[in-house]
């Protein structure tokens, strides 16, 4: 069975004021659909990967993948889980802040909910070249601010991740250029804490 892109759970033009509607159609439909096609091709023939889930190839990556695919599939399926991650936890509107357990984990380790913003958006800002800020969830509860290159899952460290801001270029250029942190600042605006929560309890 091949792995498919899933529809955007919201329109194209949802988000704008944060993120423009050609920047979700050519980030969606052509980099994250380029994942998809090319993690398909790379496990292509590898009758004993079929049916392994998305999850499964990073949390196993070396001991179920042909080492001549490994860097590949981390690349694609990274990619690919990522990207679906990324779409899930913005909606239109926003949730703004986080509660519950959540809340409690991210005052631990920050103090509060405006110190780990600005901790997470220094991460983000941060990241050289390509790739993503992260909040994960460590397997004591705890959680982290992290961040990874280009398409690596947390998933590859044992971290499971609650949600993932996209720094690659692609992400935000033709509204942002080079303004990041602009990008990053704004980025709140759509975030969706439920979500972000729902994805913790699990």
């Amino acid at each position: 069975m091949s792995f498919t892109l899933s529809a955007l759970p919201y329109a194209y033009d949802a988000l704008e004021g944060v993120i423009d509607k050609e920047t979700m159609q050519i980030h969606h439909d052509k980099h994250h659909q380029t994942y998809v096609d090319k993690l398909n091709a790379a496990l292509e023939g590898e009758a004993v990967l079929v049916g392994v889930s998305l999850e499964d190839l990073l949390l196993n990556l070396e001991a179920k993948v042909p080492q001549a695919k490994q860097s590949a599939v981390r690349n694609h399926a990274g990619g690919h889980h990522n990207h679906s991650l990324f779409w899930e936890i913005m909606t239109p509107g926003g949730s703004n802040v986080p509660t519950g357990d959540l809340a409690i984990a991210i005052n631990n380790l920050s103090g509060d909910f405006a110190n780990f913003k600005t901790s997470f958006a220094e991460k983000a800002a941060s990241q050289f070249g390509s790739g993503w800020a992260w909040l994960v969830k460590k397997a004591d509860a705890s959680v982290e601010i992290i961040s990874l290159p280009n398409q690596d899952s947390p998933l590859l460290q044992g971290l499971t991740p609650l949600m993932g801001l996209d720094v690659w270029e692609h992400a935000y250029y033709l509204k942002y250029q080079n303004r990041r942190p602009e990008y990053i600042a704004a980025w709140w605006q759509v975030l969706n804490w439920d979500k972000v929560a729902e994805n913790y309890a699990k």
